[in-house]
């Protein structure tokens, strides 16, 4: 989701030593051509660079039965056009669970391709249930397709009655809708759907650069496939426990959001922000956005959205995205000056101006309940963790261990989690923002410890979440360009100020 910024001028000095192999022809590399896929425009809505071509490929609706009913996922691709240094084929793996590979491809396509120089051939494609490729639909109702009602914020008392009403409601909706497509909706699948790609493109082995969610599946797909993975590197990773998946995922957001936060309320109190200067001081940020979100909670406010008003949960769910990337601090800055004035009328970001479609409920959902069994603990539970979560992350304000539809979800997981280990090549870089909101450097050392010596780590200290060609940090930028590039890998870990 970040955009694309200037790099820093600041860079430390990496100890490097070039991976045992990688620095070999491994990519069995094979001409664009020879690829088993009928390659055509895409389209317009993808919004696509200058010569990217999409395609379908087909797969399995359940691998159980391989010869049985086919899907078709959205496949992209941008061909390198220097033949004498290319070297084989760059998965771009899209987070989420619920983001387009093909828009990613489009988005970070001429950046990534410019680094390359050539060495790829850069592909992606849009896991089942997303943007092109078949979807599933859960057939829930719009009032519980809003962001703020598909994640399970409390009631601004933090009473959560209307939290386990709407999940069993969706996990019902679910079950009674969804069918074979949404229960196909799992990692394990999208790993498959990967090995499968691979064949159809002709590679004998991938090199990958995978963000978020999308590392968890990468780092699965190198433990079912270790022989087939080439040069791997992991952004913005978190915790591969097989026992939690995505329930810790969840969990950790309360840490992330507080490990960012102060980045965000430096911003908005620095002399600079003029007019906009939410105040003085940094320490005095966190409470006046606190306070708004009270307040607005109580009355909330009627915005440039008709028949949408503004409360403090959605503030506050405006807030969790905004930390993702300092480009979008001005926009939630201006949110919470307008919010501020008695006479403004707060504009509302896209996201929380409507409820997401259906098929987006549906991945949003489908997936992390369909990777592991999570607890069928009593409303009580949940009653007393998310009022301990309140007092102790407020910005956060118990949902991050709320109920979800998971915990009413029918049939429990499809699979059993795989689990992450230090078994196979070491072939893999991971890289890590210090203060990322969304995946939590506390639980991106979750996977670096399960990777062991499969992997190296830099840490970037630096705010947000995606790091390569996200944040302008030109260290941790030219410490992956060099690895996908040249098969350089740092000696160990490594931290870039």
């Amino acid at each position: 989701m970040t955009a694309n910024r200037g790099r820093s001028a600041l860079l430390i000095a990496l100890s490097v030593a070039t991976v045992g192999g990688l620095a070999l022809a491994g990519g069995g590399v094979a001409p664009a051509s020879a690829a088993g896929l009928d390659w055509g425009v895409c389209d317009p809505a993808v919004k696509p660079l200058p010569g990217q071509q999409c395609a379908k490929l087909s797969v399995p609706l359940d691998y159980a039965d391989p010869d049985g009913e086919q899907i078709q996922l959205a496949v992209s691709r941008i061909v390198s056009t220097r033949p004498d240094v290319r070297r084989g084929t760059l998965m771009v793996i899209p987070g989420g669970p619920g983001s387009s590979g093909v828009q990613r491809l489009a988005q970070k396509g001429a950046a990534l391709a410019g680094e390359m120089g050539g060495a790829y051939d850069l592909v992606a494609f849009d896991p089942r249930g997303v943007g092109g490729s078949a979807k599933a639909r859960c057939g829930l109702a719009e009032a519980d397709r809003w962001m703020v009602t598909l994640r399970s914020w409390p009631g601004a008392d933090g009473s959560i009655d209307d939290n386990v009403a709407r999940s069993k409601r969706t996990a019902e909706a679910c079950a009674r809708t969804g069918g074979a497509m949404l229960r196909g909706l799992t990692t394990a699948n999208q790993v498959r759907d990967l090995e499968r790609l691979r064949q159809a493109l002709g590679e004998r082995k991938l090199s990958a650069w995978a963000v978020s969610y999308g590392t968890y599946v990468a780092a699965s797909y190198a433990e079912k496939f270790p022989g087939r993975t080439d040069r791997w590197v992991l952004d913005s990773s978190n915790d591969p426990d097989p026992k939690r998946v995505a329930r810790g995922w969840l969990e950790g957001t309360s840490r992330g959001v507080e490990d960012r936060f102060p980045d965000f309320a430096a911003w908005a109190s620095h002399p600079d922000r003029g007019e906009g200067r939410l105040a003085q001081r940094p320490e005095d940020v966190r409470p006046l956005v606190l306070d708004l979100a009270a307040r607005l909670d109580r009355e909330p406010r009627p915005t440039g959205t008709t028949g949408v008003a503004l409360t403090g949960t959605m503030l506050l769910q405006a807030l969790q995205q905004a930390l993702y990337s300092d480009d979008f601090f001005p926009a939630f800055g201006q949110l919470v000056t307008e919010a501020l004035d008695p006479d403004g009328s707060p504009v509302l970001p896209r996201e929380l101006a409507g409820a997401l479609p259906d098929e987006a409920a549906a991945i949003t959902v489908g997936v992390i309940c369909n990777d592991v069994d999570w607890p069928r603990e009593s409303v009580r539970g949940y009653r007393k963790a998310v009022a301990a979560d309140r007092a102790a992350h407020p910005l956060t304000g118990g949902l991050s261990v709320n109920v979800t539809p998971c915990a009413y979800w029918k049939g429990g997981a499809v699979e059993k989690p795989v689990r992450i280990t230090d078994r196979g090549p070491s072939n893999i870089l991971m890289i890590q923002n210090l203060r990322d909101p969304s995946t939590p450097y506390s639980k991106g050392m979750g996977m670096r410890r399960a990777l062991g010596d499969r992997a190296r780590l830099v840490s970037v200290d630096h705010g947000g979440h995606g790091v390569y060609l996200g944040n302008g940090n030109a260290c941790g930028d030219l410490a992956v360009t060099r690895f996908l590039k040249e098969g350089v890998r740092p000696a160990e870990d490594v931290l870039c100020r």
